[in-house]
């Protein structure tokens, strides 16, 4: 008896060959996981790449960047979340329980200390700010309760550059697990697993994806037994990423280096202009000789993130330090970073850092940060230079 053709539009009898192989991989979306009989469903595990069980646990092409981010990172075992956050958050949620202390640079990014002073806390883990570029103070810190501690190279914002090394050292003979943000060296500028931390977490958000359109973020380990501690809360949070935004990251991946290198390049040209202007107190780039940590810098990277800040001269107002931002013309402001767009935000020092930090000589003056695109150098440097006569000439 024939079927209907509702029915016949379901279970179509057509398969295409295989053997189609193109640049770019195939996008596999998928909730549901067709097996072929049930003891195929009962003998699949989810937490093995040897087979699909259901969309969340992952598809060929989630599978296919997650071992492409772990090879970009250095790493053996790799991870998928929806954003960046999530990447800290799944981190934390993994490794720390109540009772516990997790141990935050003071330049880090801001919603990872919120996530501390929020949910961790009610959570009754507690946390503490280190100064990054004091490693004996940082030993000195670690105490019974420690489990976690978060690094990053270059520090959100201030763009302070640690000496990673010493830092994973001192946490290491004391047994404290380490977790490194490279959102900013990207797997490029030099890998952290080079630094002997444990666990490298990413904003895919950033130079991976590259278009400023996705939203998504990396867990990478070495350590297979560490690697399933965070893969089995990573299942218990139903955490995923759809495959269309997995396939836009894949495609960007072949020329991440390139862009890269690129804003490294157009960022180091501007940040040298902007540290001869009169208006500008100090520039925060990791790459210029006077910048924090850049001998950490110099000894660590062979290259540098298209993102730097510059202090502007305390005589300013704010409402001046604003009008700049609102000059500017080719530059939009907006958060983020690595798009090809140039962005720049404002930020109150004394918001984003703690007392210590704000007394710290490099931070004197208004702060703003710049992520430079793929604009033509010159033209970002006139409009620089258009803004910086209007808001203070």
């Amino acid at each position: 008896m024939p079927r209907d053709v509702a029915t016949e539009l379901i279970h179509h009898r057509y398969q295409p060959p295989a053997g189609f192989e193109a640049p770019q991989p195939a996008v596999h979306k998928a909730s549901t996981v067709i097996f072929k009989d049930v003891a195929a469903m009962r003998a699949r595990d989810w937490r093995s790449k040897a087979g699909y069980t259901y969309g969340l646990h992952g598809t060929p092409t989630t599978f296919l960047l997650e071992e492409r981010i772990a090879t970009l990172e250095g790493g053996l075992h790799g991870s998928l979340v929806p954003s960046g956050l999530a990447a800290v958050a799944l981190v934390d949620q993994a490794l720390l329980s109540q009772g516990d202390e997790v141990l935050l640079p003071d330049n880090v990014y801001g919603p990872s200390a919120a996530l501390a002073r929020g949910e961790l806390a009610r959570w009754g883990i507690t946390h503490r700010l280190y100064d990054p570029m004091d490693v004996a103070g940082l030993a000195a810190m670690i105490g019974p309760a420690t489990r976690l501690l978060w690094l990053e190279a270059a520090g959100s914002v201030t763009m302070e550059f640690p000496d990673l090394h010493g830092l994973v050292t001192a946490a290491r003979a004391r047994g404290v697990t380490t977790a490194l943000d490279n959102t900013w060296g990207a797997g490029i500028a030099f890998c952290g697993f080079d630094s002997g931390v444990d666990i490298v977490m990413q904003a895919l958000t950033k130079f991976p994806s590259g278009g400023g359109d996705v939203l998504m973020g990396s867990v990478v380990t070495r350590d297979a037994a560490l690697h399933e501690r965070i893969k089995l809360t990573h299942m218990r949070l139903g955490l995923g990423v759809a495959g269309n935004d997995a396939e836009l990251v894949l495609r960007s991946l072949a020329t991440m280096a390139l862009r890269y290198a690129a804003q490294d390049r157009s960022g180091r040209e501007l940040a040298q202009w902007l540290a001869t202007r009169p208006e500008v107190a100090r520039v925060l780039h990791p790459a210029l000789q006077d910048a924090p940590g850049h001998a950490n810098w110099r000894a660590t990277c062979t290259a540098a993130a298209g993102l730097f800040s510059v202090m502007l001269h305390e005589r300013y107002s704010r409402e001046q330090v604003d009008a700049f931002v609102d000059t500017l013309q080719l530059f939009r402001i907006g958060y983020s970073w690595a798009g090809p767009v140039s962005l720049v935000v404002p930020y109150e020092v004394s918001e984003i850092r703690n007392a210590g930090a704000r007394r710290r000589e490099h931070l004197r003056g208004h702060l703003v940060r710049f992520s430079i695109g793929f604009e033509a150098v010159a033209d970002l440097q006139a409009d620089l230079a258009q803004a910086l006569q209007r808001a203070f000439g």
